[in-house]
């Protein structure tokens, strides 16, 4: 697999099994200087004959198709011994959680803008947003239009909003996720996350202390006192003291 550099261009992949949107985008890579050819296809299954028999620098890949869908292919192709840079283009940004367990270099929203498609070429060309190991996952986040990605060991506590859940991190940003808070206490339980409110999961490695006062519980996290429902006060205990022993 040849790896893209500033001195040459990029020969990519584009997979989208819609006509129009498949035009679209091999359109906008083709103008875009850093790209030097694009190759599209209107079927995951297509996409992966292609990968298996020449190299690409990249793939450009909608989720939601019939058959193989984008995130089974990208799963395929974390299998190859040297795997392309995937970006995911794609209507649905509730599928950015398992983008990005799958390590995509970028997750774009349709309707695809010019420029955000350059950033994610430039994300490509660059490598400066190489793919994180599995415990240092990272989460696309929208804010005004442009999707950012916070490393999960940047969060230090998430509040259940409805069906969303809003990510509070150590330097005092906030930010809004389409995903239920029982979602993530499920899937982040191995990375360290413990749920000591029905609003609330926390990060143990940013608890800074746990309060105890007139019967009340509460942790400490940053600048945030945080309450813990009386039912998880024991659990969270135990949990904090393992801890502080095994460290």
């Amino acid at each position: 697999m040849t790896g893209p550099d500033s001195q040459q261009r990029l020969r990519v992949l584009v997979v989208d099994d819609e006509q129009p949107a498949l035009d679209e985008l091999a359109y906008l890579l083709s103008a875009d200087a850093r790209v030097g050819e694009v190759v599209a296809v209107s079927t995951a299954t297509e996409g992966l004959r292609i990968l298996r028999e020449t190299d690409v620098d990249a793939v450009f890949l909608d989720i939601q198709m019939p058959g193989l869908s984008g995130l089974e292919l990208a799963e395929v192709l974390g299998r190859f011994k040297e795997p392309p840079p995937v970006v995911f283009v794609t209507a649905h940004e509730q599928h950015a959680v398992d983008a990005f367990e799958l390590h995509a270099v970028d997750y774009v929203l349709k309707p695809v803008r010019a420029d955000r498609l350059a950033e994610a070429v430039r994300r490509v060309v660059s490598g400066s947003d190489r793919r994180p190991a599995p415990e240092d996952t990272q989460i696309a986040v929208e804010r005004g239009g442009v999707t950012r990605f916070v490393d999960r060991g940047q969060i230090s506590y998430v509040e259940a909003h409805g069906d969303y859940a809003r990510l509070h991190t150590r330097s005092g940003d906030a930010y809004l996720v389409r995903i239920p808070l029982s979602t993530l206490e499920e899937e982040w339980r191995s990375a360290g996350f413990n749920r000591i409110h029905r609003s609330l999961l926390v990060a143990l490695a940013h608890i800074d202390e746990l309060r105890t006062e007139a019967g009340r519980c509460t942790v400490l996290v940053g600048d945030a006192e945080l309450p813990v429902a009386r039912r998880h006060t024991r659990e969270l205990r135990d949990v904090l003291v393992r801890r502080a022993r095994d460290s």
